[in-house]
């Protein structure tokens, strides 16, 4: 089994697991921003499940474990938002939802910090799954 990358710092992971669009890629990554999160890229996780990522962090040693992750998938790079998929990890495992990169620095840092709990943001999701904010919109 693949062990889960692990973020830089207190930034969040954001794991890519589609391939099929390099110019996708990289708009994600300037609309979440550098300093908000560790990227990681790497064609080992291609195409990886959201029950291998779950198996995968319940397989890793405590210092490794991560709580949730974010995954730039197939859905990510075809939509026109390039909506990111929160994954949870600690307290209802494979429990996900979308958000719109314009949200993931309020979503990451509040999770980070455990300031909200990931079904707190999950819970305000519309009903097509995604996180667009906690009312403000």
């Amino acid at each position: 089994m693949l062990p889960l990358p692990q973020p830089a710092d207190l930034r969040s992971l954001v794991l890519r697991i589609d391939f099929t669009d390099e110019t996708a890629w990289t708009k994600l990554q300037v609309a979440v921003g550098a300093d908000h999160a560790t990227f990681v890229s790497d064609p080992r996780y291609a195409d990886i499940t959201i029950q291998d990522l779950v198996d995968a962090d319940a397989a890793a040693i405590d210092d490794h474990k991560l709580t949730y992750l974010f995954v730039a998938d197939a859905t990510t790079m075809a939509d026109d938002e390039h909506c990111i998929l929160a994954v949870d990890l600690y307290d209802e495992p494979g429990r996900t939802f979308r958000l719109p990169p314009r949200w993931y620095a309020d979503v990451s840092a509040n999770l980070c910090i455990a300031n909200l709990d990931f079904r707190d943001f999950a819970n305000a999701c519309d009903e097509t799954g995604t996180y667009r904010g906690l009312g403000e919109e």
